[in-house]
């Protein structure tokens, strides 16, 4: 029942009020990013979502688009602004994907949505994150986030999809605002983000 109606229900109202609360840090944030991003505050990239169903996600850009000598971009760590740097630590990069639980596309309790590349590379038993919408924040995201390895993280995933349920949704709720202000896990050691996914890590 909660998994199947009440879930998006829950989903939608909380966005909903999320979005109105947090509107005059959405404003403020947008601006200054335009101007550390040469006019390009926000950030869309396709996502899998439920049962592999591709969606554009939506978050601020917290790193500008600075090349080298090549044409290719520069690392993470060097193209991630000190706003961006900021805006990443307090997890406010992730308001913008209240729209997208609005839309129907992300919940807020669920696996991360991750690269549609990496979609061929999983085994039977990781596809199964895609049972469940994704989501703002996981059980993944509260027990390492980035800095836990890939096979860690699908185990959390899946474990999730396998127990989801209200209370535990709440617990995820709240673990996540401590994690917030006590700023864990937001990345490898040595990386600005996680290192990419092939399959084997």
């Amino acid at each position: 029942m909660y998994k199947e109606y009440l879930k998006r229900l829950i989903d939608f109202l909380i966005s909903l009020i999320g979005f109105i609360i947090l509107l005059p840090v959405f404003i403020v944030v947008t601006i200054g990013l335009y101007f550390a991003n040469d006019g390009k505050p926000f950030f869309f990239q396709s996502r899998p979502g439920l049962n592999e169903r591709i969606f554009r996600i939506v978050k601020f850009k917290t790193m500008n688009d600075k090349k080298d000598m090549n044409g290719n971009l520069l690392p993470d760590s060097e193209r991630l602004t000190i706003i961006g740097s900021i805006v990443r630590k307090t997890s406010i990069d992730e308001i913008p994907q209240l729209i997208n639980v609005l839309k129907g596309d992300m919940s807020i309790i669920g696996p991360r949505p991750l690269l549609p590349e990496y979609l061929n590379l999983y085994n039977k038993n990781q596809k199964r994150r895609h049972e469940v919408r994704p989501g703002i924040t996981g059980w993944a995201q509260i027990n390492g986030r980035n800095a836990i390895s890939w096979k860690r993280k699908f185990e959390l995933d899946i474990w999730y999809v396998e127990n989801v349920s209200f209370w535990l949704d709440i617990k995820i709720f709240f673990l996540t605002i401590k994690k917030v202000f006590v700023r864990e896990g937001i990345s490898q050691e040595g990386q600005a983000t996680m290192e990419a996914f092939n399959g084997k890590n």
